[in-house]
């Protein structure tokens, strides 16, 4: 189970920073209704994950266990397939990146977040979590890995809340954090807020080629 988790640890961070959920989540926290947005928003992302990540290691526990010579072909080509998407996603962030001086452009649904509700908040977050193209790739890639590796079902539910934490973490701090102590960071997290909407772009292009390049490894070294 150790090696399970430590497999997908940097996986579980490329969902962690993530900056339009972030952002939002912050945009929220900033809102009129902040405590029940920004809850219902972190109920949505987590839930988001966990759904994301269990199907897909429901749909790869079908493939032999990892100590079977069988399965190592099947999961590598999978990995390649799914390092080779991440890269694309991230040439496509990286040439969509602001020009120097320019103001970066964030979703026009930003714009009506003031106005948000609880249940719309929920929607949201699950949206961005589990219907986010690149959090779907890398909760695929996590799910090969879990559902490869032949564990029991407890193991299973344990490496699936260790990655949830850790995808989840950077939603989490700032929603508890407000909801402790909610004047202190209201500074902090607009500045928080102003910087990753300038560096989303370049965040995301270099996280991604990273991920990418361990998924990719991982793939060629299962042949």
């Amino acid at each position: 189970m150790g090696a399970v988790i430590g497999d997908i640890l940097t996986l579980a961070l490329g969902v962690a920073i993530s900056p339009i959920p972030i952002i939002a989540a912050i945009l929220m926290l900033l809102s009129p209704k902040a405590r029940v947005t920004g809850t219902g928003f972190l109920l949505g992302w987590v839930v988001g994950i966990v759904v994301a990540v269990t199907v897909f290691t429901l749909l790869s526990s079908v493939l032999p266990e990892a100590d079977e010579d069988t399965s190592q072909p099947i999961k590598g080509v999978i990995q390649l397939v799914l390092g080779i998407l991440l890269l694309l996603l991230a040439l496509r962030q990286w040439r969509g990146r602001p020009q120097a001086g320019a103001e970066p452009a964030l979703p026009k649904w930003m714009q009506a977040i003031d106005t948000i509700t609880f249940p719309k908040a929920v929607g949201l977050g699950f949206l961005l979590s589990a219907a986010n193209p690149k959090n779907l790739l890398l909760a695929a890639s996590a799910g090969v890995t879990i559902g490869a590796a032949g564990l029991d079902a407890g193991s299973i539910v344990v490496v699936i809340a260790v990655f949830t934490l850790i995808a989840a973490s950077t939603v989490l701090v700032p929603v508890v954090g407000y909801l402790i102590a909610a004047e202190k960071l209201r500074g902090p997290l607009d500045a928080l807020r102003g910087w990753l909407a300038k560096e989303n772009a370049v965040i995301m292009a270099v996280l991604l080629l990273v991920i990418a390049v361990a998924i990719i490894g991982k793939g060629i070294g299962s042949f």
